[in-house]
């Protein structure tokens, strides 16, 4: 080729027309006229839809998308920008803008279709993030299976709102390494043999003084079962009673749902009891029959209001009678505004099964806990758990035990406390401005607030599903109750920083406005 034909040929590609792009398979000749910006976020939404952007995807950089597709760059932008408003993507600087939520769509809003493939006991599989089920459809049944919930609870978002989970990043790394490594350096080889399943000494010893120093509780060692976090404390109690003859156990309504779920996986019928601001309705405990309860005295889930003196005489006189108490002490370190309320179990240990763990403090993935039952169980709840997992890790056991014994667990305490009440805080006010009719439940203490919207016609799922849309997930009320009450919401402000707590607050609000 002569150097004019050169010429010529690099003059025609600097001229020759881009219309398409290698993202999506992109034409913008497919584009009708004068909707390009629409037509651009309609493929980008339908793509994340589908899966073929799943959350996490970086989209390309808009001055780069332009250039391919031959338009300007204030039209790419835009598109972006309402991708963003709808919660589906995010700019993070010079990270590029990310895929952090898939839309609703019409399919995801109704019912599940009856000849649909199905997980465990007929319901739904597993929710897949960009998958052909959409994480707002667990929001349509009344009341969620198991693996519905816990597909959930991994479906990234924005904003998580979801109760029960704590600060994460506050997870004390560097006295949890040194405490690991001071007890590495004074174990023996036969240390790392099977342990015994009720759980290494040392951590029973401290947890009898954690007890008796943070909730009254004066205990043995050997009166302690060490546990993978009150989840499985219930499992246990579940099959021990059962094989014991119990059929019923009540629970307070509305209450944990994953409580109940965990009880009725171990075949007992759950009878629901009214809790109203006093806390259980024990006059309707003793009305319903059941000989074995499940509550949370000390910071009712999700009400939290705590039981107050008059029902807890009468609650400790039905277990005297002859009832058992099961007492989840449910968020009882996490008090702001209110004094510390004593455990059931310190009053009455041969009627109270006490469960409790460190995975509002720490985190739910150490998976340990202990359960206190009275002597008549013990042997059958230490057999259940030898046969169900041989005993809890030795290695974190003796790691927990040593931050309990240094003080450093009580240090944790505080400061996780301060961090708190400033996210508590945040939410208030956020809620104040943005949820209008919004009533405020359980602000005293414990890492959530539950809010009801009073004479309100909406159905909380609907709601929670609007928020999931927006890249906002929070647990409708509805989920925790058996019987109908006020819609409303389970907010959790333990995990994310002020800021991030209003934004979500305020696409909650967005969202809220749009249902009535």
């Amino acid at each position: 080729m002569d150097s004019a034909e050169e010429h010529r040929s690099k003059g025609s590609k600097r001229t020759e027309a881009v219309s398409g792009s290698d993202f999506l398979q992109l034409d913008i000749g497919q584009a009708p006229p004068g909707g390009r910006t629409e037509w651009l976020t309609a493929r980008i939404r339908a793509a994340i839809a589908d899966g073929t952007l799943p959350v996490g995807s970086r989209l390309p950089a808009g001055r780069v998308l332009a250039a391919e597709l031959g338009v300007s760059r204030g039209l790419v932008t835009e598109a972006y920008q309402r991708l963003t408003d709808a919660g589906q993507v995010l700019g993070r600087g010079r990270s590029g803008t990310i895929v952090v939520a898939a839309p609703p769509t019409t399919t995801d809003l109704r019912a599940p279709d009856p000849s649909a493939p199905t997980g465990p006991a007929g319901q739904p599989g597993p929710l897949r993030p960009g998958g052909s089920q959409h994480p707002a459809g667990p929001f349509v049944p009344a009341v969620p299976s198991a693996p519905v919930v816990d597909a959930l609870r991994g479906v990234p978002c924005r904003i998580d709102l979801s109760p029960g989970v704590p600060d994460l990043t506050a997870f004390p790394r560097t006295a949890w390494l040194q405490a690991e490594r001071r007890v590495l350096a004074g174990l023996t080889a036969a240390d790392f043999g099977y342990g015994n399943p009720q759980g290494t000494p040392a951590l029973r010893a401290a947890v009898t003084g954690w007890l008796a120093r943070n909730r009254g509780i004066r205990a043995d060692p050997d009166e302690v079962v060490v546990v993978a976090g009150v989840a499985q404390a219930l499992g246990l109690l579940a099959q021990v009673l059962r094989e014991d003859g119990v059929r019923r156990v009540a629970v307070e309504d509305p209450g944990s749902l994953g409580a109940r779920q965990q009880l009725e996986y171990g075949r007992l019928e759950t009878v629901p009891v009214p809790v109203d601001g006093s806390g259980l309705d024990t006059a309707a405990l003793r009305a319903s029959g059941a000989g074995v309860v499940l509550l949370t005295p000390a910071h009712q889930f999700p009400t939290g209001v705590v039981l107050d003196g008059e029902r807890r005489r009468e609650l400790l006189g039905w277990a005297a009678a002859g009832g058992l108490v099961i007492e989840d002490d449910y968020d009882a370190e996490h008090r702001y505004d209110r004094a510390p309320v004593p455990a059931l179990r310190a009053l009455l240990p041969e009627g109270v099964c006490y469960a409790g763990s460190v995975s509002k403090l720490l985190a739910p993935a150490l998976r340990l806990g202990w359960l206190l039952v009275p002597p008549r169980l013990r042997d059958a709840v230490v057999a259940a758990k030898r046969y169900a997992d041989l005993g809890n890790p030795v290695l974190a056991q003796l790691v927990l035990a040593r931050l309990m014994d240094s003080g450093e667990l009580e240090r944790h305490l505080r400061f996780v406390r301060r961090r708190h009440r400033r996210r508590r805080d945040a939410m208030l006010r956020a809620i104040a401005a943005h949820l209008p009719g919004a009533r405020v439940h359980g602000a005293a203490a414990g890492l959530h607030l539950m809010v009801t919207f009073d004479g309100a016609a909406f159905d909380d799922t609907a709601l929670a599903a609007a928020a999931l849309a927006l890249g906002v997930k929070a647990h409708p009320l509805s989920w925790h109750r058996i019987r109908p009450g006020s819609p409303g919401l389970v907010l959790g402000y333990a995990a994310g920083p002020p800021g991030e707590l209003e934004e979500g607050i305020a696409l909650l609000g967005r969202s809220l406005a749009r249902l009535r």
